[in-house]
């Protein structure tokens, strides 16, 4: 009897813990009858249960939990041709919930990954839609704004399609694919080289005319000193002339003694000197004038 009791206890346990199932904050729950949706008896609209504590059949209902809250859909950049034929490679972003969870579930079986799948290929059309009708000039000079809130106004047709509310569509980057990429920075590259060139060749041609003009001041510089310091040269052979006249002019005998002994002087400055005149040359005057003094 009493474990009969204690089986009764342990069954009743179980029986009360398979019949309350929880819905977290977050989430949305949905009962299936074996395989078959639960729905109200009076519409036959499915029944979605909110966040709390709510109660099943024990074995033989099931819960299926959904996720209410935002969600992001960030997939790998796409590829969208402009209206000049032009591809880009564009990186968006879409937040996203669920909100009609019936539908969501019947349109993607209550599976996150078809719902993505859907939910891209939606906005992607969009997307392609208004970059279609643009220009690469008018899309990254500032129409970006307007491509997205066309992009969101377009996907918001998901709500009926698949249950789901896109809060916002947005685009990270916008650029060019790698192949078209490598050709216009090789295009960019040969340009800069060509104005760099350019400016080299004028900077070699402005140093030329600076060395040039530096060169001629110089050469007049060189010739103005020149001229100068002959201009003195003459006048201090003038005034030394002048000296000398003087001095002559005062004791000519003193003066030309001085002269001949100094004529001596650089004549005799080394011993290897040899000097062959007459011996009666009036260059020998005052030698032998001394030589009679002697005698």
């Amino acid at each position: 009897m009493k474990n009969f009791i204690i089986a009764l206890i342990v069954l009743f346990s179980v029986l009360t813990v398979s019949s309350v199932f929880i819905v977290f904050e977050g989430q949305r729950g949905i009962v299936f009858q074996f395989t078959k949706i639960k729905r109200d008896a009076n519409s036959g609209e499915m029944i979605v249960y909110e966040p709390g504590l709510h109660f099943k059949i024990p074995f033989i209902n099931n819960v299926r939990r959904l996720d209410a809250r935002i969600q992001t859909l960030d997939e790998a950049p796409d590829r969208f041709v402009t209206s000049e034929k032009k591809d880009l490679m564009v990186d968006s972003f879409v937040k996203w919930r669920i909100v009609d969870f019936s539908t969501f579930y019947l349109r993607t079986s209550g599976s996150v990954e078809n719902a993505r799948a859907l939910l891209k290929q939606k906005v992607n059309n969009g997307l392609r839609t208004e970059f279609g009708t643009r220009t690469i000039k008018e899309i990254v000079s500032g129409d970006r704004d307007g491509i997205m809130a066309k992009a969101l106004a377009s996907a918001s047709s998901s709500r009926e399609d698949l249950g789901i509310e896109v809060i916002d569509v947005r685009i990270k980057a916008i650029n060019l694919p790698a192949e078209v990429s490598a050709s216009i920075y090789d295009r960019m590259r040969a340009e800069r080289t060509a104005v760099a060139k350019e400016h080299r060749s004028k900077g070699q041609e402005q140093a030329e005319i600076i060395r040039a003009t530096i060169d001629a001041k110089v050469t007049v510089m060189l010739a103005t000193a020149q001229k100068e310091a002959q201009e003195m040269r003459g006048e201090g052979d003038a005034l030394a002339a002048k000296v000398y006249a003087d001095s002559y002019g005062q004791d000519p005998e003193f003066f030309s003694f001085y002269r001949s002994l100094e004529a001596y002087e650089k004549s005799f400055s080394s011993k290897s000197d040899i000097l062959v005149v007459k011996p009666d040359s009036d260059f020998f005057n005052y030698l032998k004038e001394g030589a009679k003094i002697k005698k």
